[in-house]
């Protein structure tokens, strides 16, 4: 997998974001006026390099409702509300991650806490949250839909203390993350939302259990494969691309799955990383995370979290051509390409 070769913005998210965007805007302006500022601000609707994309990203999410959904015959219409509650989450769960992490910059501008403190921005946080279950209460039909987005927001919360606790642990030793531990965190704290959004809209539109369950595995593998390649960009994507600070992971000591692969690997490159990692504090050097990182990849850490990545694809790809209608699947693997081999 190559980070370099990002394909072109696909047609079908394009398609969907005229479809569910119209719906998202109306649903912000039914905040109260001042958290509806903050979150046009989240979203890129407005203020510094108002046009570019904020919390809301590219509506990766709510595409892979609306194409789900029409994948198993349910009208696009009816999962709009199922879009907008997925982005909605997804753009609270940013602001918070924001604040946890300290990150004061995502793609290309101040995050909102940096913006407008963190005080206003936890208080937007809960509001899109609310927002969400609210738009998606208010569908016809919507009882299954709130237990199933309940159920994904539970895992979320999950799997973000475990991603915090992860800094906490030692690189090395008894108390290591496993590459096991990560995939378990992995597929909660992202794969989590990816599975809820593939199969939220067929929920909506009564699809029967067995399919949705289908739909939710796919999802997952998809989540999954969207957070080891956000923690490959982290250490060797361009920061002028990705429009915030890069290696900043390492320095946080996050446990990522290239770092995790990477430790438990026999050989030099495994021992003197773990040596860099012991001996490095919090506010290390360019240098320092520059040189963690090559040992990282000699020790094959990025060549294990990159074929993972594909794996995950190839797996979610799978389960498209069986639950998915032909023309649905299609667009799907070309979401699923941009999906891993973005540039963001």
């Amino acid at each position: 997998m190559a980070l370099d070769a990002s394909p072109a913005f696909p047609g079908s998210v394009a398609r969907t974001q005229a479809l569910v965007r119209p719906a998202l805007r109306e649903a912000v302006r039914t905040l109260h006026p001042w958290q509806a500022e903050i979150a046009s601000y989240a979203f890129g609707w407005s203020g510094e390099a108002e046009g570019r994309t904020g919390s809301g990203g590219k509506g990766l999410r709510p595409a892979l409702v609306v194409l789900c959904a029409q994948g198993v015959g349910v009208p696009a219409a009816t999962a709009v509300p199922a879009a907008v509650a997925v982005e909605l989450v997804h753009a609270f769960s940013l602001i918070h991650d924001d604040i946890i992490d300290g990150d004061e910059r995502r793609r290309h501008r101040e995050t909102v806490w940096k913006v407008y403190g963190v005080g206003p921005a936890l208080l937007v946080g809960d509001g899109l949250l609310a927002l969400a279950m609210r738009t998606l209460a208010m569908a016809p039909g919507s009882e299954r839909a709130t237990r199933h987005l309940s159920a994904a927001l539970m895992e979320i919360v999950h799997g973000q203390a475990d991603d915090v606790l992860f800094e906490e642990r030692a690189w090395t030793g008894g108390e290591a993350v496993s590459v096991e531990e990560y995939a378990r965190m992995a597929g909660s704290k992202s794969g989590a939302l990816f599975a809820c959004a593939a199969a939220l809209g067929a929920v909506l539109g009564g699809v029967r259990p067995a399919v949705v369950e289908r739909l939710t595995a796919m999802g997952r593998h998809l989540g999954i494969a969207l957070q080891i390649v956000d923690d490959l960009l982290g250490i060797w994507g361009e920061q002028e691309v990705l429009g915030k600070p890069v290696l900043s992971d390492l320095r946080r000591r996050k446990k990522t799955l290239p770092v995790v692969a990477a430790l438990t690997a026999p050989g030099a490159p495994a021992r003197r990383l773990a040596g860099l990692l012991d001996d490095a504090p919090r506010e290390g050097g360019q240098e320092a995370l520059r040189a963690a990182a090559r040992l990282i990849e000699q020790a094959g850490g990025r060549r294990l979290a990159e074929r993972q990545a594909d794996e995950h694809v190839s797996a979610a790809l799978r389960i498209a051509g069986e639950v998915l209608n032909p023309s649905v699947a299609a667009d799907l693997r070309a979401y699923a390409a941009y999906l891993v081999r973005r540039d963001r």
